[in-house]
This record gives C-alpha cells, structure tokens and sequence, in this order.
C-alpha cells in the first residue's frame, strides 16, 4: 500500500508536462507524480481510457479523483496557501465552473502553449464512451 497520493498525468502532452513541472516548483504538491505512460495502471485501480482522458489523483486508499477534483486535491496537499484555494475549488459553485474549465483545457490542449500532435483528444473521448 502507498503513503502518498499519486498524480497521473499524460506524459506525452507538452502543456500537461509543463504544467506538472510548473506544479512541483511553485505549488510543491505533498505527492508522487507519474506519467500516465510510465505508471502501473491497473495497480493504482485505473484504467487506461481514464487515465487518456484526464489527469487523475490517486489517494493510498485507492480512492481516484479526475480531472479539476485532481487538481483540487493536488492544490490541498501543498504547502502555504495553496490548500485554501484547493478547498474552494471542492465547494459546489467553484467545482461547477472548475470541472468546466478543465474540460476547456482537456479539449483544446493541442492548441496550447507546449502542446504537441499527442495532446489532441479524438471527439467523443472519453471514460465509457467509444
């Protein structure tokens, strides 16, 4: 079992790697962070469809968060003030427009600053859906 929360991300998508990179040196997270292409998936209960689709945050007890409530918890573990804005992000209204934001993102990644052919998600991608 693990002691630390585990963050997924997708390795081959520049904007997502810079975005981890910008998250370990300025928020500084209390977690192991991975690439989605170098974790051992099916051990941290996910499958591979999701972990394509959104970053996810994976807690010891094997519970799974995607996408803006990944970023959440990502933002409640670290240090200084970063878990109040983490904490806002979880309350209703501010998830609503989180999780619509991240989805923004999510689908226009490949337009991004650092963004690379791999970052583009086919249309209608998604967990369960074909």
């Amino acid at each position: 079992m693990r002691s630390r929360p585990v963050l997924v991300y997708d390795g081959d998508c520049g904007f997502c790697t810079a975005s981890v990179t910008l998250a370990r040196r300025w928020i500084g997270p209390r977690c192991d962070i991975t690439a989605r292409q170098w974790a051992d998936l099916e051990a941290l209960g996910v499958t591979q469809e999701r972990a394509e689709y959104e970053a996810l945050w994976v807690t010891p007890d094997g519970t799974v968060y995607g996408g803006a409530r990944a970023v959440a918890k990502l933002l409640s573990s670290a240090r200084g003030g970063w878990p109040v804005v983490g904490a806002v992000l979880q309350l209703a209204p501010a998830r609503r427009l989180a999780h619509g934001v991240y989805r923004a993102i999510a689908h226009n990644r490949h337009r991004l600053p650092g963004s690379t052919p791999a970052c583009s998600l086919p249309a209608g991608r998604g967990p369960g859906r074909s």
